[in-house]
């Protein structure tokens, strides 16, 4: 190492010290202060959640309001401190300003899945705990941030869906239901009272379907070789393909109310 690197080192490290000896106070301030504000940004942040609970505040919003509580804390203790560095705040905002700028323009892709966030926590379309179908896919809502949204499905899967690709979006929210759709063909002379009765017998006591939506039997078509019955059930979406498949099981509650299922059947006429 040369004499020219040594000097540069020295001065280096005389600056260092003269600057821990002129704001040592100083830098024990803006320590107290950040680390002030990082616990009363806590404290404010589950008081505000306790609040918005307490007002029976949709957890999402809750949650985002409490973000922002955190958020604005932190960002006030840090304008704090920065001056008791001898760091001017003013041009930091601006650096930090132009910065957000080249930032902004590289991840717009982000920027715009926190602009859906913000509109989904604001509009609401749909809360924790209901069913979303949209994309292809459905399931029900855990989580809601700001750039995405998780779902939860019946085999425990998570789904996260940026939240752009929410937005502007047809969406099915069925709050915590989905609904069930059959349909079963029966002879032309079987009783039709009778088969939608042991139809609801049977469907009454699967475990699994909502108890705050009516099931839903009745005719849906004549067709040519059976008299076709719809039937239309709400089951806890969680558990929707295990009730899917035990509804299954009107096959043998028909056999036992002696309702005949046909085999497709064509009448040929041979004429001389």
């Amino acid at each position: 190492m040369g004499q020219a690197e040594l000097e540069q080192m020295n001065d280096l490290y005389n600056m260092i010290v003269a600057y821990l000896l002129n704001y040592s106070f100083q830098i024990f301030g803006a320590v107290v202060v950040f680390m002030l504000g990082v616990f009363v940004a806590r404290r404010i942040s589950n008081i505000v959640l306790a609040l918005c609970e307490k007002k029976s505040l949709d957890i999402t919003l809750s949650r985002f309001f409490a973000s922002c509580a955190r958020i604005a804390i932190i960002a006030s203790a840090v304008l704090i401190a920065l001056p008791k560095l001898g760091i001017q705040v003013t041009p930091f905002i601006a650096a930090v300003g132009a910065l957000g700028l080249g930032a902004g323009l590289a991840v717009q892709g982000l920027l715009s899945n926190y602009g859906a966030g913000l509109s989904i926590i604001f509009s609401r379309p749909f809360v924790v705990g209901d069913t979303i179908r949209l994309e292809g896919v459905f399931g029900v809502v855990k989580e809601v941030h700001l750039a995405y949204t998780l779902f939860s499905n019946e085999d425990d899967e998570t789904i996260i869906i940026p939240n752009k690709h929410i937005v502007g979006e047809i969406i099915h929210n069925s709050q915590a239901d989905t609904v069930m759709e059959l349909s079963v063909g029966i002879a032309y002379d079987s009783d039709t009272d009778a088969a939608m009765a042991a139809i609801e017998s049977k469907l009454s006591n699967i475990t699994g379907l909502s108890q705050a939506r009516a099931l839903q039997i009745g005719i849906d078509e004549f067709g040519d070789s059976a008299i076709t019955l719809a039937v239309r059930a709400w089951a806890l979406t969680e558990k929707f393909h295990e009730v899917r498949f035990a509804a299954k099981g009107i096959k043998d509650a028909l056999s036992e109310a002696s309702i005949a299922i046909p085999f497709p059947q064509h009448e040929i006429r041979m004429l001389s």
